[in-house]
């Protein structure tokens, strides 16, 4: 049994999802099942229509085709994104659950080192891990930018 001085002693990430899924994939050793989980986002994932997949929104350093896209509604992001890679589609729909409905500011102040507490470079080609990352700074750039409109 978890205390509550343990619950509030640990780290927060910037998102409530992302502190769910850290809790989630940090409670098991077992590789497979964190990337069973990565695949399973994946799956469910509506990914954005072909007509959006533009040069501007295209994240670069991914070895896959990764498209992301915030657009500000009533002060908080709504993002959408694109990827051909079943992997990286579901590490894709992570980062856009995660970060979905914040604001710019809380966007911009997200840890990246929440990455890393995932536990799934264990899981992940260090290509895909580094374009994992890139995703994120792609999207706290967007983030920025958005936050001056």
């Amino acid at each position: 049994m978890v205390r509550s001085t343990e619950i509030s002693s640990r780290k927060t990430f910037g998102s409530t999802f992302l502190d769910k899924t850290i809790e989630r994939l940090s409670s098991t050793t077992d590789q497979k099942r964190r990337y069973e989980y990565i695949l399973w986002l994946a799956k469910k994932f509506p990914q954005m229509p072909i007509e959006h997949l533009e040069k501007a929104v295209k994240v670069k350093g991914c070895i896959s085709e990764v498209y992301i896209l915030g657009e500000l509604v009533e002060g908080k992001i709504k993002w959408q994104g694109y990827s051909d890679a079943l992997i990286t589609k579901g590490l894709l729909a992570l980062l856009i659950q995660g970060l979905n409905d914040l604001t710019p500011e809380e966007v911009i102040a997200v840890d990246p080192e929440f990455i890393k507490a995932t536990g799934l470079q264990g899981s992940l080609t260090p290509s895909r891990a580094n374009g994992f990352l890139n995703i994120l700074l792609n999207m706290q750039a967007q983030a920025r930018n958005l936050s001056h409109k």
